[in-house]
């Protein structure tokens, strides 16, 4: 690439996710949200990551501050504040790790210029906790196939545990598996496993972990869980510069935005989306295969190919295939009359 490209390119590239943020901004509906709460502490300035862990909301400030992890409580007031570093590199999201914990993903990269990015396990709660010496051993190093990658989505499995990081592109974002279990001694190789929106800021799965949603500037997709078949969009309010997105205990969808004492807001369902991600009434057991090889052979789920027909009994194949034969042979026995 000759020299006098690569500078605007490169701009052009940090420009694109902002100017779509822009763009989305302007267009996005979701008026019928309600305020769950507001930002009341002024050290909450960009709001990037947001984590529903019981009666507390967790958020981080973007890029651009120390390492803080701020505990929020119902009236919107800081009740704590854990500090993990002083000096990480782009700070985007987070995710549940328990219930006194949080992984906090240093994995922005706009420039996708980083060798490798990280994801620390660091304690959250009521009051100050300075987690600085404690976080130093729990840093998880974490590289993409194939080169850099920007991103500002992590997920946390609530049954596995496993982390999943989402990237930012805007020609379609796609979603990485880390590792079962990180090694803290070596960089944890990604593995991409589906696609997802593009210009992804923030997902989070549901508390079964069955479904899980990524959300954009101006717009979330809920996914079904591990087939990743959208279940449907749900349209954001319109915010300063949404970026958060979080799921509550009992199901509920939260967002929030950049800015100073900015709201966190309540995302009514779908009625579709609703009824798909309600929990399970009872387990239903699966049949044993009878051929456990074969079993593991069999195709992925196709998402656009309809079900119905795959479902439909023989006997009726056989009744309606009996039903056009007979009225051939009545329309024929007609013509000859004629």
């Amino acid at each position: 690439m000759p020299d006098r490209l690569r500078g605007p390119l490169v701009a052009l590239a940090l420009a694109a996710p902002f100017a779509v943020g822009l763009a989305a901004h302007a267009a996005t509906g979701g008026d019928d949200a309600e305020v769950v709460l507001s930002f009341a502490d002024p050290e909450i300035l960009e709001s990037s990551g947001l984590v529903a862990a019981g009666d507390l909301l967790l958020t981080t400030n973007d890029s651009g501050d120390t390492g803080r992890v701020f505990a929020v409580g119902p009236e919107g007031r800081t009740v704590g504040v854990t500090t993990w570093s002083d000096a990480p590199t782009d700070v985007e999201a987070l995710a549940l790790a328990g219930p006194a914990a949080v992984w906090v993903g240093d994995i922005g990269d706009n420039a996708a210029a980083r060798g490798s990015v990280s994801v620390t396990r660091v304690p959250v709660g009521r009051g100050e906790i300075d987690a600085r010496g404690q976080a130093a051993g729990s840093t998880y190093e974490l590289v993409y196939p194939g080169g850099a990658r920007d991103a500002e989505t992590l997920l946390r499995h609530p049954g596995t545990g496993r982390l999943y990081v989402a990237s930012k592109s805007f020609f379609g974002g796609a979603l990485y598996e880390a590792p079962a279990r990180l090694d803290p001694d070596a960089p944890n190789e990604l593995r991409e496993v589906a696609g997802v929106l593009p210009i992804a800021t923030d997902g989070a799965f549901w508390p079964d972990g069955r479904h899980l949603v990524v959300r954009d500037y101006a717009r979330a997709v809920v996914y079904a869980w591990p087939s990743m078949r959208e279940v449907g969009d749900l349209e954001l309010p319109d915010q300063q510069q949404g970026e958060g997105i979080a799921v509550t205990a009992d199901g509920r969808v939260l967002v929030s935005t950049e800015g100073q004492f900015t709201d966190v807001l309540e995302v009514p369902l779908p009625a579709e989306v609703e009824q798909a991600v309600a929990p399970e009434t009872a387990p239903t057991a699966e049949p044993e295969p009878e051929d456990p090889a074969e079993q593991e052979q069999a195709p992925p789920v196709d998402r656009v190919q309809d079900e119905s027909l795959r479902t439909v009994p023989l006997t009726w194949l056989l009744g309606a295939a009996t039903a056009v034969l007979l009225a051939s042979l009545l329309l024929a026995r007609a013509v000859r009359r004629r």
